[in-house]
């Protein structure tokens, strides 16, 4: 079975949900052993996914009996849901029971889902292809990662190493299981046999605390975005004794909120560690030791066990020289398979041979440890200098403590901002730290930045997001 479930103990708890719903690993295994009768052969199954049990024992089963599936939010819209439809011609949807339409053809399932059938006959599929996630959590893009077993199952032991996991452990997975982050959270804790606490409330919501406290969380895993927001709820005055480790990944954290979280893990007998990951490399990548969150504040660390980091040149050169930038490439058994745009390529196999060119310019310091500084397609030339939009974000944030976004054209920057400080403050500010004739710069003011239900930024939508009066 996937993740070793056929080891655990029957009566251990595995799953629990902020519904009230539970499973045990015995009842997974029942799951798994009747999931025949109503999936007879290996197919695609559309999974709509809410933080539930029906949803996680659902994805479990699948990959135990090598049905393929593709993870996608409950929320996602019709539309798209359709055109994904048409374009992979999946067999089934697993979808809520409470979203099942009337006089729709479905069988009820347990934990509170319902099967419907497509009328497609099944397409051919890669044996080694097991799960089909959106690129970049963007369920709007017909582009899906291809995963194959060995990617999955080997992230989830490396996750479990590093984070030295056992079936102690009751994370509270509260980041959506259709992404990468959140599913990397499930993987790993379920093949070390611990409690997966499924949270379907939001972090500001009193509800999810009341969850948290309930079923005695031991860690929180969240993107830039989770740790902020936690700030303003004043988490580091919460009595939450159960809570043993804070991990982030999804994004820079900013360094003075990394500081702080480090300060209040080493106050409290806790830990903070610091991940880095991507969709192609099967959510986490590399790591920062607890020991060193403030000797390295700023970096993701190394590669995860089993991985391998490295810098290459523009010429695809290896790159030895301590600080000077590259590209981020990555190796190891995490790597996945490569992208589908249509049926017609699932039945394609590996073509990446485990190796990742990320994308991400990093730079890397005298012990090995790697920063990211940007983006490889996310810089500008203003009048006549390469500037890194990631750059001016975290400038930004750093100096003014607000949200902000940069994106624009060649000699045009737009800063989009959510926050209390001036338009001419913030032009100032960055026309002076870059040299760069303020013209360069133009500021937008949005009441809040649009974002992904991960809470990563969404540049595509920026410029649809509603204005500050």
């Amino acid at each position: 079975m996937f993740l070793e479930l056929e080891k655990k103990e029957d009566n251990r708890l595995a799953l629990v949900d902020s519904s009230g719903r539970t499973a045990t690993y015995g009842q997974l295994k029942a799951f798994i052993a009747g999931m025949p009768e109503m999936l007879p052969e290996r197919c695609l199954i559309f999974i709509l996914c809410r933080n539930s049990v029906g949803a996680a024992a659902a994805y479990l089963a699948a990959l135990s009996r090598r049905i393929v599936p593709l993870m996608l939010g409950e929320a996602v819209d019709q539309g798209t849901l359709r055109a994904l439809a048409e374009r992979y011609q999946p067999s089934y949807i697993w979808q809520p029971h409470d979203m099942t339409k009337a006089g729709e053809k479905a069988v009820p399932g347990p934990f509170g889902y319902d099967l419907a059938a497509y009328e497609n006959v099944p397409a051919p599929m890669h044996e080694a292809l097991s799960l089909l996630l959106p690129t970049s959590g963007s369920t709007g893009s017909p582009k899906l990662v291809r995963h194959s077993y060995e990617n999955l199952e080997a992230n989830a032991r490396n996750i479990a190493a590093f984070f030295e996991l056992d079936g102690s452990e009751r994370p509270m997975l509260d980041l959506p299981i259709q992404y990468t982050y959140g599913l990397s959270v499930l993987n790993s804790h379920i093949y070390a046999g611990a409690t997966v606490l499924l949270s379907d409330y939001g972090i500001m919501q009193k509800e999810h605390w009341d969850f948290f406290r309930a079923n005695q969380a031991t860690s929180i895993t969240g993107v830039p975005y989770t740790y902020e927001m936690m700030k303003a709820l004043r988490i580091m005055r919460m009595e939450l004794p159960s809570l043993k480790l804070l991990s982030q990944g999804g994004g820079k954290l900013d360094e003075a909120l990394q500081r702080e979280y480090a300060q209040f893990a080493k106050d409290t007998g806790r830990k903070f560690m610091i991940t880095y990951g991507q969709t192609e490399g099967s959510a986490r990548m590399a790591y920062l030791p607890a020991e060193d969150a403030f000797s390295r504040l700023g970096s993701i660390g190394k590669a995860i066990p089993g991985g391998t980091l490295y810098l290459i040149d523009e010429d695809g050169c290896k790159i030895s020289e301590a600080g000077k930038p590259g590209e981020l490439v990555y190796e190891g058994p995490n790597v996945t398979m490569g992208y589908a745009a249509c049926k017609e390529d699932l039945l394609r196999g590996d073509e990446r041979d485990g190796v990742l060119h990320t994308g991400d310019i990093a730079k890397q310091d005298r012990g090995g440890y790697f920063y990211i500084v940007g983006r490889k397609s996310r810089f500008l030339k203003l009048y006549g200098n390469r500037v890194s939009l990631d750059e001016c974000e975290q400038l930004v944030q750093g100096k003014y403590c607000v949200e902000c976004a940069c994106t624009g054209i060649d000699n045009q920057m737009r800063i989009y901002i959510a926050g209390d400080v001036s338009d001419e403050e913030v032009v100032r500010f960055l026309s002076e730290t870059t040299r760069i004739n303020q013209n360069a710069f133009r500021t937008v003011r949005l009441e809040k930045l649009p974002r992904n239900e991960a809470g990563k930024i969404l540049y595509s939508a920026l410029d649809m997001a509603k204005r500050e009066d």
